[in-house]
């Protein structure tokens, strides 16, 4: 049995993704506990729905709390937070970003990266280190941004990406195994359009 710890300060919306993405490989043993740092996030109402354990963990108990509980892997989405070394010294943390790091770290990346006019931008996961959106790449995707693309369409382009790419990440780290561009398009040979 693989224990993950997903931690998420807001919507929840690749929590849930990595949920049902597990829920349909029960080979895959895993107990998924559900942790926030705002006890008004929606993440929580989703942990309810999907019959997951959660805890409201405010900031300042996050040493303790990993002090005393072990994970496989501590997943950030949408953790709003950075945490100290200490902290990161008591696990091995990975975090999502909406962007090809290094560019565009921090806040409204999505936003930054289509204002200025990028062709290409994706989706990146990585080591969390101290060091905001800093940490060792394990992998990236993109997504490429046409002359017509509306905001709205990429946006969404990138969000639908982060809801595949996370969980198969997430599954190759807990296997100790590589995690490869085709694992993402599910075999395919490349000859085809819109393969995420």
């Amino acid at each position: 049995m693989k224990k993950i710890a997903i931690m998420g300060s807001g919507n929840g919306s690749n929590f849930e993704a990595i949920v049902k993405y597990f829920a349909q490989k029960p080979e895959m043993e895993v107990d998924i506990t559900c942790l926030t740092d705002d006890v008004n996030a929606y993440i929580l109402t989703r942990a309810k729905n999907l019959g997951v354990k959660y805890k409201y963990l405010p900031f300042e108990q996050n040493g303790a709390y990993f002090a005393v509980n072990n994970f496989d892997l501590i997943v950030l989405a949408g953790y709003m937070r950075i945490l100290p070394e200490d902290v990161l010294n008591l696990g091995k943390f990975i975090n999502i970003h909406p962007s090809l790091l290094p560019a565009f770290k921090g806040k409204d990346a999505i936003h930054r990266a289509f204002d200025a006019g990028v062709k290409v931008s994706g989706v990146t996961i990585h080591h969390v280190t101290s060091d905001l959106d800093g940490g060792k790449i394990i992998a990236q995707y993109p997504v490429l941004i046409g002359n017509l693309t509306h905001f709205d369409e990429f946006e969404a382009e990138i969000h639908n990406l982060e809801h595949k790419l996370y969980p198969i990440v997430i599954e190759k780290l807990l296997k100790d195994e590589v995690f490869d561009f085709s694992d993402l398009l599910g075999g395919c040979s490349g000859n085809c359009s819109g393969c995420h």
